[in-house]
């Protein structure tokens, strides 16, 4: 009996992650801006308060079109987002047109050794919209950090990896998977209800 009462406490602070059951939510949705993705998705939107694993086979597939559309909507809203040492230098202009408010976008300088924990710093925070980071080496427990970061600071968290990584688990509360020929996406998982079969077209 102990022992699911220890069970029970740990799904009730979400330590543990339950695939079949959707959580309660207590927040108001967070629309990704394409409406073929938020209607398969189980909250109406990007899981919020939690990280988002987006997997790529190659940079450039249209991968800040998908979530340009949030964070232009925070932006102009007077919320923070922060890139985490991205691999390329951010066009501005090109990030004004898609309707980002510059003055709140701050980009963070660091070493591929210490993006990991700024990144985390920065989720944890409470002073950010959303983070977005481009973990190179990061195994399951540096991946749960991120995401408890995000619970805690009530962030929306963006992690651009390699596709090879899809094969691998990971805690993130949704994992997306980019096609680079079909401009279609594949959803590997979302909390809180079974991951869409077929894959979901998208404007890049």
């Amino acid at each position: 009996m102990s022992a699911v009462l220890a069970l029970d406490a740990l799904l009730d602070a979400r330590k543990v992650w339950r695939a079949t059951v959707a959580p309660i939510s207590e927040v108001a949705p967070q629309p990704t801006g394409h409406a073929g993705l938020d209607a398969r998705l189980p909250q109406g939107g990007w899981p919020d308060h939690a990280v988002t694993e987006v997997l790529l086979p190659l940079d450039g597939v249209g991968e800040l079109a998908l979530i340009f559309p949030t964070l232009a909507r925070l932006t102009q809203a007077g919320r923070r987002v922060v890139l985490v040492a991205p691999p390329y230098r951010v066009h501005a202009p090109a990030w004004a047109r898609a309707g980002i408010v510059l003055s709140q976008l701050q980009v963070v300088q660091a070493t591929a050794r210490d993006a990991l924990w700024a990144a985390e710093q920065c989720l944890r925070s409470a002073a950010c919209g959303a983070v977005l980071c481009w973990p190179h080496q990061a195994d399951d427990r540096a991946l749960r950090r991120l995401q408890v970061a995000a619970e805690t600071g009530q962030c929306l968290g963006f992690a651009f990896r390699d596709a090879k990584h899809a094969r691998n688990p990971s805690p993130a509360a949704l994992r997306i998977e980019l096609d680079a020929h079909s401009h279609q996406l594949h959803v590997l998982k979302c909390r809180g209800g079974l991951a869409p079969a077929q894959p979901i077209a998208f404007a890049s």
